[in-house]
């Protein structure tokens, strides 16, 4: 492991960035002194505006997380950009509204291919350049869903995938300098969730009143949690999964 001073300038990859818990992420790195590349299907025009407001350093480019090609291409174009990658926050995800019945073979392939096959492709890219450095830091968004078993079988099978590959990559990346931790939300307020159907199905409201913090968690909520996982302060922890969800959970 090699040793390295604090606030070190490093190059964060951020995945589905182009709003909601992205668009925050990415922004908390870049004010703490991160170069930011931000990863998504769509544009981000408005995430890369922010960032460059706030005067950090952001490339964005087109990458479907659930294709290796696509990944490794974007990689490539990070590091022509940015320099070689150190911090990867993998956040993209998508959320069907549906039972285990309504499921199909097709929405259930392309849920863990977005949601947990991107987890692989993202950290196989990331892997040489963070082996060379000997200091990586992985972050993955897992979700309460997981820790309650509140619906969404596919979504929720999805985290606990994210989280099983967390502890497993942990004891064989650590040697190098490399941890691998989890932040899991509770239902948060984004475009995307305020889009859906979660209002009209009162599950804000229930979130909330589950929780121990009552009222409806928020992206700035989990930035402290990312910045702290991101940086040489969480060098001594690894395979975790910290839950950030208002104390719905309690695990």
């Amino acid at each position: 492991m090699t040793d390295r001073p604090l606030r070190t300038r490093r190059v964060a990859v951020v995945t589905g960035a182009g709003s909601g818990i992205g668009q925050a992420f990415a922004l908390r790195l870049a004010k703490d002194g991160h170069a930011v590349a931000i990863a998504d299907i769509g544009p981000a025009d408005g995430t890369v505006e922010l960032v460059r407001s706030a005067g950090g350093q952001v490339f964005a480019g087109h990458c479907d997380v659930a294709s290796g090609d696509s990944v490794a291409r974007f990689f490539d174009e990070v590091r022509a950009a940015l320099g070689p990658v150190e911090v990867l926050v993998h956040n993209a995800g998508i959320y069907p509204m549906q039972s285990f019945q309504e499921t199909d073979w097709d929405v259930w392939r392309r849920v863990m291919s977005v949601n947990l096959d991107s987890a692989f492709h993202l950290t196989k890219a990331a892997l040489g350049d963070m082996r060379a450095a000997g200091w990586g830091r992985i972050v993955m968004l897992a979700s309460s869903t997981f820790h309650l078993g509140s619906g969404l079988p596919a979504y929720t099978a999805s985290k606990g995938g994210i989280i099983g590959l967390v502890r497993a990559l942990a004891p064989e990346l650590g040697p190098d300098g490399i941890t691998v931790n989890a932040i899991s939300p509770s239902l948060v307020r984004t475009p995307g969730t305020i889009a859906g159907p979660h209002e009209e199905l009162g599950r804000f409201e229930r979130a909330r009143m589950a929780q121990s913090i009552k009222r409806t968690e928020l992206p700035e909520d989990l930035v402290g949690a990312l910045s702290f996982l991101a940086s040489d302060d969480s060098a001594f922890m690894t395979g975790q999964t910290l839950v950030v969800d208002g104390g719905y959970a309690r695990v």
